[in-house]
């Protein structure tokens, strides 16, 4: 009988889930980006914290997301606000899923070099990371509009 091993993230997929919990740490504390991508490129990029190995990550992608969502946070949050329901604000949504769906916009705005299916499908995963399938599914629908709004 064959075992067949666990799938490793891509270094691209642990680039997305790192900038995301970059983007969380620089909201939650205000961490000038600078030191926020050094801490990163240092201490947590392919790190091993607490008995923790975590996964090395494609460090230029991870810098072009969270640098892109910092340079265009208002082009994104105005993309995001337009697509949630009547009544929701980008502030009523969880601090965590913000950063998930201001990552994937920015994605879907400025790298063309991915194809929608890979955002989404990669932005629904780091979903999975934090939160049940009914948020995952939200972070689809949500990609999913940005996406046919700004993608032809």
């Amino acid at each position: 009988m064959s075992k067949t091993k666990p799938q490793r993230p891509s270094a691209r997929a642990a680039a997305r889930l790192a900038a995301v919990q970059a983007l969380y740490q620089q909201q939650m504390e205000g961490t000038p980006l600078v030191w926020l991508l050094d801490e990163f490129h240092q201490h947590r990029l392919g790190a091993e914290i607490e008995d923790m190995q975590f996964n090395a990550a494609e460090t230029a992608f991870f810098d072009d997301v969270v640098k892109g969502v910092d340079a265009r946070r208002d082009e994104i949050d105005l993309l995001l606000s337009d697509r949630l329901s009547t009544g929701w604000t980008l502030a009523r949504l969880d601090k965590t899923m913000l950063q998930i769906l201001r990552a994937g916009t920015y994605e879907l705005i400025a790298r063309a070099d991915v194809p929608v299916a890979t955002a989404i499908s990669e932005y629904v995963d780091v979903a999975k990371a934090f939160f049940d399938d009914r948020e995952a599914k939200f972070v689809n629908g949500v990609l999913d509009a940005v996406a046919k709004a700004v993608r032809t």
